[in-house]
């Protein structure tokens, strides 16, 4: 088992930066790809980004990249997107994961093994 929790959430102007950070106990950390996705009200869960189990590889959604970046800190069993240029469409319910079928980093939600409980990023006009 994996413990995930999410922090680093809260409400934002357009334009502006978030940080989120995940921080993992249990098993492991460098035993797992990790992943954010994102869930709006009415919407299905979505992919943002990915990491590998050693921090070498990165994925981003298309939506987020160049404004998004994901990274980790295996000795701190944590990992972290750093979210700049933020959109009004960029609010959600931000999710941090566990993959434990390294090493393709995958994007699909049923890929991930261990899911944190969220944090809410809300951005204004």
């Amino acid at each position: 088992q994996v413990q995930l929790v999410e922090s680093g959430g809260g409400l934002v102007q357009a334009g502006g930066s978030l940080r989120l950070s995940c921080e993992a106990s249990g098993r492991t950390f460098s035993n797992y790809n990790m992943g954010w996705f994102r869930q709006a009200p009415g919407k299905e869960r979505e992919f943002v980004a990915a990491i590998s189990r050693l921090g070498v590889n990165q994925r981003y959604a298309e939506y987020v990249k160049g404004r998004f970046t994901i990274s980790r800190d295996n000795a701190k069993n944590a990992v972290y997107l750093q979210m700049n240029s933020l959109k009004l469409e960029d609010t959600a319910v931000y999710y941090c994961a566990a993959d434990r079928n390294i090493p393709t980093i995958h994007s699909r939600p049923s890929e991930y093994d261990y899911w944190g409980r969220g944090t809410q990023v809300f951005v204004s006009s």
